[in-house]
């Protein structure tokens, strides 16, 4: 399994790409493949076909998964986008923290 710098949960920024600067909450990470789901980024329209008696085809727009290097996590304590680090700390584990103001991220 591969590492990645963003987690569900997070709230990221857009950093490249046709939504540059949107920001949102990562809903599902592909380590695998490195991406990521965004709420409200990267919008793209699928038609479905009606698959029972009585139900209706329709156009859906949802989220496509982005490259998980297009986006960094926004720090609580700066409000930017920042680059991420891990900390080893006395008691053996290990935390993320911004490499910007120092503030350990709790999750």
């Amino acid at each position: 399994m591969k590492k990645m710098h963003v987690k569900r949960g997070d709230i990221v920024k857009v950093i490249s790409g046709k939504d540059k600067g949107k920001e949102g909450k990562v809903m599902v990470a592909f380590p695998e493949e490195g991406k990521v789901i965004v709420e409200g980024v990267a919008m793209v329209k699928k038609h479905q076909k009606a698959r029972a008696q009585g139900q209706e085809s329709a156009i859906v727009t949802k989220e496509a998964a982005i490259d998980a290097s297009n986006v960094l996590r926004v720090c609580s304590k700066c409000g930017k986008a920042v680059r991420t680090g891990v900390k080893v700390l006395e008691d053996g584990s290990k935390v993320r923290y911004c490499k910007k103001c120092e503030e350990v991220f709790n999750n």
